[in-house]
């Protein structure tokens, strides 16, 4: 999918200075807009909503939200948006928007006081759904407007020029989940069900019959850290117990199991088949339209059209997308349901799935209607690898041939908010370690990329807020985030307390990022480029690859080594003649001579040569 430009009906002329005297002057935002819509392959910028505009440094473990702080929708502000955007990003990834369970108290707003005994954290995963139609009440000046502050934060990020994808989590949903504001005629999950029975195909759950529910135990866990709350008593009333989110089907699962969330059913019973009718094999070769076609007149289970209703609610609000958690757990034929009746009601939405399993790539890309995919096991993977000197540049190219003929579906990422950030000693120990990663990740293919908040200052992820380890920027507990809160410096969002070293790497970012408008990187095909090191002999710390189409050619090569530079020859197609200059780092003009291109690069550096002639 490329960003497509605005066609606009009136043309500006110098930057808008002139107008023909039949057209109408554009008002500001309209301007801003219009300017903004230029066509790029996508730029995901995912950002943990409630982290984001935290300014409170405490960080103490386990921390209240009025110890260690929370971020607010309202700290998006107009600045905020427009710096993101200045990075390229073309859609914001709002993580733990809906309404998810939490310890804090609301229930003066009407709102279910949640136990911690099955909630992780203070702040709750943004993965325990609590209610799908309202927003988490914690990110709002006011909750009892919350709605209303996300709809404006909606309208914000369009008038910034980009989209709104939030998360949909179609495989389970929290223990207590009460929705307090679904639309009439909505029942709850589970309020319909045949409780009496394990398995029923409308029924939204799987069920333990005869059994109650108990909360798992462990030697190496307190709930809250060992803090007092009078609902953390190690009892969780649910008779009968439900499966957990994972597939546990015990009573009391395991404490490394989902326990904060039940299974929903979607027609797959006990034994693994399925109680709905299934896909013919033409239907893969078939466009939405089609797929949407085929549902109509089939009769499916009650879980499917929930989560149709949900969807297109947040259509109707202005949401853009949707990003999918844990998509390969729930039936292909859901997705192919699901994802039709999406692309009917906004066939430009963006639609993300997680799906680690690379045998299921295909069918959850042409089966289930998926805009894209995460590469994770296979080219993330061996990247990683690369980044700790363990693995070779040869594995990682191999990893993307391996899905070459559905790479333009498979978003590319360093960081998430599963992932452990690059500079944590558990990972890279190094922000600096990421540059050539992200050079080779960003251009590689058309396929989107993915950044994560604080990832282009150097975020390292070392805060133990409560729940987890370090070395991931915490999901589950209010806490501040350093590196990110000095580009925020109190609200002013110009990296005003950023060191040297990390307004140096974010303005690298911000260069590498805006090669997303390059023609050869929207579009071009990929071209393999041989590789040989001063001697002659294959080189394991330097990846090298060219993209071209009809309007340009590229030549990218990045050095993984952080201690020794690296002279590599790279063998180019034999029409390639000519002079190259570097977009990125400012390395010198070269010419390429009998096909072949001699290039220097230091410890971590990158070029991205564009071939003049």
């Amino acid at each position: 999918m490329t960003i497509k430009p605005l066609v606009l009906a009136l043309s500006l002329i110098s930057g808008g200075a002139i107008l023909t005297a039949c057209q109408t002057a554009q008002s500001p935002e309209e301007t801003v807009q219009a300017k903004q819509q230029q066509e790029q392959k996508p730029v995901v910028y995912q950002v943990f909503t409630r982290l984001f505009g935290n300014t409170n440094s405490n960080n103490i473990p386990w921390g209240t939200k009025e110890q260690n702080g929370v971020g607010k929708f309202a700290d998006f502000t107009p600045t905020a948006l427009a710096e993101i955007k200045a990075m390229g990003v073309s859609h914001m990834w709002y993580t733990g928007v809906l309404h998810h369970a939490l310890v804090a108290d609301y229930s003066q707003y009407g709102i279910g006081i949640d136990d911690p005994d099955v909630v992780k954290g203070r702040a709750g995963s943004p993965y325990a759904i609590k209610d799908y139609y309202n927003v988490n009440p914690d990110l709002a000046n006011n909750p009892a407007n919350r709605l209303s502050e996300f709809e404006a934060l909606i309208e914000r990020t369009h008038l910034a020029g980009m989209k709104v994808v939030i998360d949909i989590v179609p495989n389970h949903v929290a223990r207590n989940y009460q929705s307090l504001n679904a639309p009439a005629g909505v029942s709850d999950f589970g309020a319909n069900d045949d409780t009496n029975a394990t398995y029923a195909r409308d029924n939204n759950f799987y069920y333990v019959s005869g059994q109650d529910f108990k909360v798992p135990v462990s030697e190496d866990y307190q709930v809250l850290g060992g803090q007092s709350h009078h609902l953390a008593d190690g009892e969780f009333i649910e008779s009968p117990a439900k499966w957990t989110g994972n597939g546990a089907r015990a009573a009391q699962p395991h404490i490394h199991d989902w326990y904060e969330t039940v299974k929903v059913n979607y027609g797959v019973r006990p034994d693994g088949s399925y109680d709905f009718p299934t896909l013919p094999a033409d239907m893969a070769e078939q466009d939405y339209k089609a797929h949407y076609a085929f549902w109509q007149d089939k009769h499916l289970p009650d879980s499917w059209y929930k989560f149709r209703d949900i969807t297109l609610y947040w259509l109707d609000k202005g949401v853009d997308g949707f990003r999918y958690d844990m998509a390969e757990m729930v039936p292909v034929e859901f997705w192919s349901f699901l994802n039709s009746s999406i692309k009917m009601r906004n066939p430009e939405a963006f639609i993300l799935a997680e799906v680690y399993n690379p045998t299921l790539y295909r069918a959850y890309i042409h089966q289930g209607k998926m805009d894209f995919l995460y590469d994770k096991v296979g080219f993330y993977d061996s990247l990683k690898l690369l980044m700790q000197g363990k693995g070779n540049a040869q594995a990682v190219m191999q990893a993307h041939h391996s899905v070459s003929d559905i790479a333009p579906h498979m978003l590319h990422f360093l960081e998430n908010h599963d992932e452990q950030r690059i500079a944590s000693p558990e990972f890279a120990g190094s922000a600096e370690k990421g540059k050539p990663a992200m050079v080779v990740s960003h251009l590689i293919s058309s396929s989107p990329t993915m950044l994560y908040f604080g990832q282009s200052v150097g975020e390292d992820g070392s805060e133990m807020a409560g729940f987890g380890k370090p070395s991931r920027t915490s999901i589950f507990d209010y806490v501040g985030v350093p590196a990110h809160q000095a580009w925020m410096n109190n609200g002013k969002f110009d990296g005003g307390q950023l060191t040297a070293q990390q307004k140096q790497l974010r303005a690298y970012y911000k260069k590498l990022m805006s090669l997303s408008f390059l023609p050869a990187i929207i579009e071009g095909e990929l071209i393999d480029v041989a590789v040989k090191g001063a001697n002659g002999t294959e080189t394991n710390s330097v990846m090298a690859f060219a993209r071209a189409n009809s309007a340009q050619r590229v030549v990218i090569a990045s050095n993984f080594d952080a201690e020794q530079s690296q002279v590599v020859t790279l063998s180019l197609p034999k029409h390639w003649q000519g002079k190259v200059t570097d977009l990125l780092e400012s390395h010198p003009t070269l010419q390429i001579e009998n096909n072949q291109l001699v290039i220097t690069l230091a410890p971590l550096a990158s070029v991205v040569y564009k071939l003049e002639s």
